[in-house]
């Protein structure tokens, strides 16, 4: 267990570091820690989130982490593709792409702990108003 929860934390520094690094260096990501579900993550500027749409962070975060390991709460105007079952068929790129064609369109990415979320490890959450 204790492995677990070092493993997380370490991708959940990881998953921040890299997204806030890819964003430049007038990065404003804001924290978020949510523990009653069990997870930590960073809310993303709309300038954060174009940044990290473009550059490598979305190919490589896939490298460590399977899309059958991660959730996307989308948006309610969303052109991505759910099966019948509610399962997103897109990428991790494709999630924050979309957003950040929007123009006040945001990502909130969340790192779960072991065990929580029905077994996901992230889950990225799209926001606009537009």
């Amino acid at each position: 267990m204790r492995f677990a929860l070092v493993s997380t934390a370490t991708l959940a520094v990881f998953t921040t570091a890299t997204a806030v690094l890819g964003a430049g260096t007038a990065a404003a990501a804001v924290p978020v820690v949510d523990t009653a579900q069990g997870r930590v993550g960073v809310r993303l500027s709309h300038e954060e989130t174009v940044a990290l749409a473009s550059g490598p962070v979305p190919a490589v975060v896939t490298m460590f982490v399977p899309l059958d390991r991660m959730g996307a709460g989308l948006h309610k105007d969303t052109e991505l593709y759910r099966d019948e079952n509610g399962g997103v068929r897109a990428s991790l790129r494709q999630v924050i792409a979309e957003t950040a064609r929007h123009a006040d369109g945001t990502v909130t990415m969340y790192v779960n702990a072991p065990g929580t979320r029905n077994g996901r490890i992230l889950d990225v959450y799209q926001s606009w108003t537009d």
